[in-house]
């Protein structure tokens, strides 16, 4: 089923792909019907789910792959839930039912979804197809399982893979920039004058710990009694240049009124996301609420 375009003739930007993306994957956390199905699977609350079901494409791995992965989670955090996921539900389960859970939610938000996830899922899987996949783990994992045969699992997979390539890409770009998980996070509520507290207890930090990742901020000059400098400004400005530009090549492989048509497509369904209410806004993710059609 096509998807009108409505004239618009300019590719998207990266940053238009992340918020029309990034919604349509993070059903898999927010969802009534994705908890119901890592616990249908016998994953034990919210956390042991979240962990398992995102660290499940990179098979039984142990906490520290996944804390290196995910990056700004409290190692202990991850600990609580990692390996012991794997005595309860084996990775294949896994991946099953959050693909079916994810597909469940998009269904119940545009129950006419089906036809248009049929037109899109080609142009995305050609995007995902022509990512760089170099040192990208979650990315590889993820693009690694295939594309299911159910079209609106499909999309959601093709979407979630293209949201792990930008978070590797964003992963590296704050590493380069030698911040920690913990340091990237007092950054980024600081820029974004957003509750330090909502980061902080949604990965696990301590409030010492907090503190002194701010003091060590403090100490780079990038953060000026309490507030964030202009060189922490000018540091997350190039941090999101950054991955802004190592996350664009993969879109290029479609053609402008391609690139347009898809986009309209998926901005549509992630402000069906927002409009909703699937997500809160402001989130731990960082995400803004999406561009709405």
């Amino acid at each position: 089923m096509p998807v009108a375009v409505e004239g618009r003739t300019e590719r998207p930007r990266p940053r238009q792909w992340w918020r029309s993306v990034e919604p349509i994957h993070a059903v898999t956390y927010f969802a009534p019907e994705s908890r119901d199905a890592c616990r249908a699977v016998g994953l034990r609350g919210f956390w042991m789910g979240y962990f398992a079901a995102r660290a499940a494409p990179l098979g039984v791995v142990e906490p520290a792959t996944v804390t290196a992965t995910f990056f700004n989670f409290h190692p202990a955090m991850v600990a609580r839930a990692i390996p012991d996921a794997w005595g309860f539900a084996p990775p294949p389960d896994v991946v099953r039912a959050r693909r079916s859970g994810a597909a469940a939610a998009l269904r119940r938000i545009d129950e006419t979804l089906e036809p248009k996830a049929r037109h899109l899922v080609p142009l995305l899987e050609r995007v995902v197809g022509a990512a760089d996949g170099s040192g990208r783990a979650l990315f590889s994992a993820n693009r690694a399982l295939g594309s299911p045969d159910d079209p609106v699992e499909a999309l959601w997979q093709a979407c979630t893979c293209l949201r792990e390539h930008r978070g590797d890409g964003h992963v590296a770009a704050l590493t380069t920039s030698r911040l920690d998980g913990c340091e990237a996070l007092v950054l980024f509520a600081l820029s974004e004058d957003l509750p330090g507290a909502m980061f902080r207890h949604g990965r696990g930090w301590s409030e010492e710990e907090w503190e002194s990742a701010r003091c060590r901020l403090e100490e780079r000059g990038l953060v000026d009694r309490g507030r964030i400098s202009d060189e922490g400004l000018e540091l997350r400005r190039s941090i999101e240049r950054s991955t802004d530009e190592q996350a664009a090549p993969p879109y290029l492989v479609v053609g402008d009124r391609e690139s347009v048509e898809l986009y309209e497509g998926l901005r549509s369904l992630a402000g069906a996301v927002a409009a909703r209410g699937e997500i809160p806004f402001p989130n731990p993710m960082g995400l803004p609420a999406p561009d709405l059609p």
